[in-house]
């Protein structure tokens, strides 16, 4: 083995045992789900947004505030409602005096934005005025109040929810807004066997969230390298080609994806799938990503990226199954 390549086994050996680390502060307080706590790992150490789905009930708000201690980081939550202003997430600016000084000025008070991990609870029951107070942080990284722009503390995500069940009165997340997130993830019921132990968990008092792992430095090394490892090409090229084949207008869809999908997706969604695929195979052990890695994330990082059509809804072909002929069907 060559000196760069045991040391990219080093690094590799090193990032899998801080995050087998993190996964154990999780499961202290998570009973069950695996996939979930890796999904939303992934979209944590790409620096991306996530959107979890579930019935209420599952954990989701447990879950991502576990995340947080765990990371050491920063915590806001922002319970959405239609009577939430864009200001009370971004903040405002108020006449008031600035420490010693005696003269009134226009001073800024930050709202919870200013956090390195928000989570947007139930975003879809503020109106599109208010969700889209958050489109600018979760793109640009910064927010803009009274022509000023203030920046926003590394790290920054942003994992917001939504009821899957009750829609009354809710305001669907603009398809330039759902592209935002790097996945949307899915949470099922747990097993019989893990609700009987979450029944014991949290009836017997009140839930400690876990201790740091490590500090924010030590995440953001990890985070630097997860986007440094090196993607092959044929890995990037089948992203490319996936989501190619979900296009519609393409001459290279699919004719599954030509019936049913009014939309496919987007550029965005080739560098999720390849960002995703580094993580994912970082978390498996490996040095380099493959095809199968691609493969594995396809389904939450696409799901919400392709737009079935009327044809489908009649037909009951969701999203889900559109991805799962893509990937049976498209070359690797």
């Amino acid at each position: 083995m060559s000196g760069t390549a045991e040391m990219a086994r080093e690094r590799v050996d090193e990032f899998s045992k801080r995050v087998a680390a993190v996964r154990e502060s999780l499961h202290r307080v998570i009973v069950g789900q695996d996939q979930t706590i890796d999904l939303l790992l992934t979209c944590a150490l790409t620096g991306s947004h996530a959107l979890l789905m579930g019935v209420p009930g599952l954990a989701k708000t447990l879950l991502v505030k576990a995340l947080s201690s765990a990371f050491d980081w920063k915590f806001a939550r922002v319970q959405f409602t239609p009577d939430l202003m864009p200001s009370d997430i971004t903040g405002y600016e108020l006449l008031a005096r600035d420490g010693a000084n005696t003269e009134q000025n226009m001073v800024f008070r930050r709202g919870p934005v200013f956090a390195n991990l928000v989570l947007a609870d139930e975003i879809n029951r503020a109106a599109p005025k208010t969700q889209s107070a958050l489109l600018e942080a979760m793109a640009e990284q910064h927010v803009t109040v009274g022509g000023q722009t203030y920046p926003l503390e590394e790290p920054f995500l942003v994992v917001a929810t939504q009821n899957p069940i009750e829609q009354e009165g809710t305001y669907p997340l603009p398809e330039a807004q759902l592209d935002r997130f790097m996945m949307e993830i899915r949470i099922s019921y747990p097993t019989p066997a893990q609700e009987e132990d979450i029944v014991m968990k949290t009836t017997s008092g009140a839930v400690s969230l876990p201790p740091p792992v490590f500090d924010r430095a030590a995440f953001i090394e990890l985070r630097n390298l997860v986007w440094s490892v090196p993607v092959p090409k044929n890995v990037a090229a089948y992203a490319v080609r996936l989501c190619g084949a979900s296009r519609p207008e393409d001459e290279r869809v699919n004719s599954f994806a030509k019936s049913y999908v009014s939309w496919g997706a987007g550029p965005r969604g080739s560098q999720n799938l390849v960002l995703a695929a580094k993580a994912h195979a970082l978390l498996k052990g490996r040095t380099a990503p493959t095809v199968d890695d691609v493969k594995a994330v396809a389904l939450p990082v696409l799901r919400h990226r392709i737009l079935v059509n009327h044809r489908a809804i009649g037909d009951a072909i969701t999203s889900d199954k559109v991805i799962e002929r893509l990937i049976k069907e498209t070359p690797g």
